[in-house]
């Protein structure tokens, strides 16, 4: 039965169980009950939580060292990526600013503890890594808290994975293999954390079925109001964000908007059903190439080398997602303290691996960094599912552009046609 199958299934047996724990006992002890069965819940949240950091440092160590690119093309692409995930990061916080979606039912649980003052250049000092070994472990905040130390260990899976890259491009002497044995050392690593991940996604359905049967024991249905206005506010926004790339493509390619999409058709379909931009990235290469028609090295860029990087959905996503809770606890994030949304969103899209629901790994360290109790991001689980198909797609559509983009105004048959 599959992943998204269980959920929802969960999600309602949780509603009808919550709901009869509500109505055969009193609100006292319907809290009491409620709160013992969310704590299992909670506890997949803490073994996710366990493996975001070393799970996303190998995932950038292992996309840095294998991926197939040249320096004249990295500019280029880095700045497309770049360009695409800050505009995916405003529209998630002017759509989560105007709409409020956390406002739109019942608060799903008041919060009287104010978000700590944060100034950019203190979080910047606290950032930089002291030590290798201590950026991969947990630290304690001042209330005894576990705290996950995330980007430390982007910016040294970052230096490693570069500095990899330049030491392998080096001749080696003769009967020196060099480092061609680490990339397959980092495959294997990854795919481990693949499996474990996989084990832990498992359980989904049970942390669902959980939070679900507390929230609807102790708040009835209209969390669920709060939810659907969360759910349409990222829907708005992904649209708008997947408008950004049509008229990209429109100006910078010689791709029109229709024939991208009827040529990517098949490619965004797919993504959609399987939420995972990874297992996509091949079927979206084929259709870059043979029904879009782009040059070999813009689609293999795009599709290939791009889909590990390029998390736009994500991205906005992660950046709506601590948004919509910090409204719907009754303590809105300041304008002043959304540029470490922000900042975090960047970190968590490009952290996050191609696969279904690792966007909840990194939502939580992104609760972390903006000072929220990531016992929330338990709330977001019910409808994640959903909402994770619609930013994969998002994400490959991203990846679609860049292709396009990288491609020029000339196609390649025109050019070849000059050519002769």
């Amino acid at each position: 039965m599959p992943l998204y199958t269980r959920i929802v299934i969960a999600m309602l047996v949780g509603i009808v169980l919550g709901l009869s724990l509500g109505r055969s006992v009193d609100a006292a002890d319907a809290a009491r009950i409620g709160g013992y069965v969310a704590d299992v819940g909670k506890l997949v949240l803490r073994l996710l939580l366990a493996l975001a950091v070393p799970l996303i440092f190998v995932a950038i160590l292992h996309a840095l060292v294998a991926a197939k690119i040249d320096g004249k093309s990295a500019k280029r692409l880095i700045v497309l990526l770049a360009t695409n995930t800050f505009v995916a990061i405003v529209i998630g916080l002017v759509v989560a600013n105007l709409l409020q979606p956390g406002r739109w039912g019942k608060e799903v649980g008041k919060s009287d503890k104010k978000l700590a003052q944060v100034e950019m250049w203190e979080v910047f000092k606290e950032k930089v890594p002291t030590s290798v070994v201590g950026s991969l472990t947990p630290s304690f905040d001042k209330e005894g808290k576990q705290q996950q130390q995330v980007i430390p260990a982007i910016i040294i899976a970052l230096a490693l994975g570069i500095a990899l890259r330049v030491v392998r491009s080096r001749p080696q002497p003769e009967g020196k293999e060099g480092l061609g044995f680490i990339i397959p050392v980092l495959e294997t690593l990854y795919q481990v954390f693949m499996v474990v991940l996989h084990w832990i996604i498992e359980l989904i359905p049970l942390a669902v079925l959980c939070i679900v049967v507390n929230v609807t024991a102790t708040q009835g249905l209209s969390v669920f109001v709060s939810l659907a206005g969360f759910v349409v506010a990222v829907l708005v926004a992904l649209a708008l964000q997947a408008c950004y790339y049509l008229m990209r493509v429109r100006l910078q390619s010689w791709v029109r908007p229709m024939q991208f999409l009827r040529g990517g058709s098949e490619a965004l379909m797919a993504a959609f059903c399987t939420a995972s931009s990874t297992a996509t990235a091949p079927l979206n290469f084929r259709c870059l190439r043979e029904k879009i028609g782009l040059r070999e090295e813009s689609a293999t860029l795009g599709a290939l080398v791009g889909s590990n990087f390029n998390n736009d959905g994500t991205a906005l996503y992660e950046a709506m997602g601590p948004m919509y809770i910090a409204q719907a606890t009754g303590n809105p994030i300041p304008l002043i303290r959304q540029p470490v949304v922000a900042l975090m969103s960047v970190v968590a899209s490009v952290g996050a691996p191609g696969i279904p629901e690792a966007g909840l790994v990194t939502m939580i360290l992104v609760f972390q960094a903006v000072g929220l109790d990531t016992a929330y991001v338990a709330y977001l689980l019910p409808i994640d599912w959903f909402l994770d198909r619609c930013r994969t797609a998002i994400n490959l559509m991203g990846d679609m552009s860049v292709a396009c983009v990288l491609d020029g105004k000339t196609p390649e048959f025109a050019e070849s046609a000059d050519k002769k």
